[in-house]
């Protein structure tokens, strides 16, 4: 089983298979990660989304990373362009985004907060709901080694540390309850 791994820090400074974009439906890169990845990665990265055209709210698309590190961006279409993220849609898009980088062979996946900023949900949300698929995706049929979340500020690496934590000790506890019945 692949693992899963926090990191505070700038995701489009990532040397890893894939690094995954917070994006809209119409895979405009905005502000937030995606102008980040717009900004250091150059303008082929945006040429390809326009060849994909829109993609469903909760869907994702694939492409090369331009000037980034990574080999690919995959582009989690969270929210609608304009609109708000819904839990349904957050993790719909990370679901799509690791069965991309699955097909593409990608061993490491670098993934942001997924729905809070700009899509609306709060951090504690986004990180419930990111991390378990993240597990839920490493204890199935998956070459993902390492699913790497890269979380920009302290605040946000905290708590995504705290839900992780209490996430470890829960199964720990479900463990001891299931050897004592």
């Amino acid at each position: 089983m692949g693992r899963i791994v926090l990191r505070e820090g700038d995701i489009t400074e990532e040397a890893v298979d894939a690094i995954v974009n917070a994006a809209n439906s119409d895979l405009v890169l905005g502000s937030g990660v995606a102008g980040a990845i717009r900004a250091k990665g150059g303008p082929t990265i945006q040429a390809e989304c326009d060849t994909h055209g829109p993609v469903d709210v909760g869907g994702a698309a694939l492409t090369g990373a331009g000037e980034l590190p990574a080999r690919f961006v995959l582009h989690a279409a969270g929210m609608p362009l304009g609109g708000s993220a819904s839990e349904d849609s957050v993790a719909s898009s990370l679901r799509a985004s690791l069965a991309l980088a699955d097909e593409k062979g990608c061993r490491s996946v670098a993934v942001p907060a997924i729905g809070a900023g700009v899509g609306g949900l709060s951090i504690q949300r986004s990180a419930e709901l990111l991390l378990e698929v993240a597990r839920e995706h490493l204890a199935g049929e998956t070459g993902i080694e390492e699913i790497r979340f890269v979380l920009f500020g302290e605040p946000t690496y905290r708590i995504f540390e705290s839900t992780l934590d209490g996430a470890k000790v829960e199964a720990q506890m479900k463990k001891l309850r299931e050897r004592s019945s």
